[in-house]
């Protein structure tokens, strides 16, 4: 048997035990321009749903459990942190590089925070809110307006936040083919591949160039902070209209790109159009951990624990 089955065989009878288990409260502090969320005591993440330099909404500064910071520092720190991108690539975000013609992801065209739907809340073991969106292009006017609900739930080895997009429009609007096109994060500089932190996808590939443009149920970024070891896994739900293809790159970034077919070498170009009176939905997640949680068994356990998740009203 290979030697992550019989890890598998171990460690998954532990975790479906914890998987249920009560945990910290979820809060959220709401800003003139962001939301501050904290899980238990400790600091979580911040929505910026409204941010004079990047014009779409973002998560920034996460947080591992213990406090250690997972996503790289925004803005980056110089002489400290790879400063590449540094509009573009502000912790964890979702963007297209083609969304009907205009460019969501280099910041060529604007996602406006329009409400929220349902106002964030907290509790004793998850938080939620529910936001509107509008992508406008650079004229203003209308492409596509987008209903964005995140779950953030709290497990003993980390934090589940789990991201539920659907898109509609008065007006067909079309996906294109890029490299750039999903969910993105960017992890702090320490775990980045180049400075030693590890990289692998649930089809147990390791490294940047091995996992780049491969489809895979996750793809998880780990490495030592402080002594500690701490990480970040980005997951693509299974009901999703297409599976999505890892963008990895070596300095710290993933992108699950359902999108970009051509882009990613697997076929012919890609567009993916939605009619008035239609939806596109997608759902992903991102599993933030710390100590065993990096375990490939573990990151599957937390795959299924996302997928078991969106099949409660919590994430509907």
């Amino acid at each position: 048997m290979p030697t992550f089955l019989r890890l598998a065989a171990l460690l998954l009878p532990a975790v479906a035990s914890s998987i249920g288990l009560a945990s910290e409260p979820v809060a959220f502090d709401q800003q003139e321009d962001r939301l501050v969320i904290t899980v238990g005591n400790e600091p979580f993440a911040e929505y910026v749903f409204r941010d004079e330099s990047i014009p779409r909404p973002y998560f920034a500064h996460v947080k591992a459990p213990g406090g250690i910071q997972v996503t790289r520092n925004h803005p980056p720190v110089e002489g400290t942190d790879r400063t590449d991108h540094a509009t573009m690539h502000p912790g964890i975000w979702l963007a297209f590089g083609d969304l009907d013609g205009a460019d969501f992801w280099r910041n060529k065209a604007r996602i406006a925070h329009v409400r929220f739907i349902e106002s964030p809340a907290g509790g004793p073991a998850t938080g939620t809110f529910v936001e509107e969106k509008r992508y406008l292009r650079d004229d203003s006017s209308e492409v596509c307006r987008e209903r964005f609900r995140c779950t953030i739930v709290p497990r003993p080895e980390g934090r589940l936040l789990v991201w539920d997009s659907t898109f509609t429009g008065e007006r067909p609007f079309t996906f294109g083919d890029q490299e750039e096109m999903g969910l993105g994060m960017r992890v702090a500089t320490p775990i980045s591949e180049v400075e030693h932190g590890r990289l692998r996808d649930s089809e147990r590939r390791t490294r940047a160039a091995s996992i780049w443009s491969h489809p895979a149920r996750w793809c998880d970024y780990s490495g030592t902070i402080d002594g500690k070891q701490v990480g970040m896994t980005l997951m693509n739900h299974p009901g999703n209209f297409r599976e999505s293809w890892m963008h990895a790159r070596n300095y710290g970034f993933v992108a699950a790109n359902p999108f970009g077919r051509k882009a990613m070498n697997k076929g012919p170009v890609s567009q993916v159009t939605v009619e008035p009176g239609q939806s596109l939905r997608l759902r992903f997640a991102v599993w933030i951990h710390t100590g065993d949680g990096a375990e490939p068994a573990l990151l599957d356990a937390a795959f299924n624990d996302f997928v078991t998740l969106t099949q409660t009203s919590a994430t509907e």
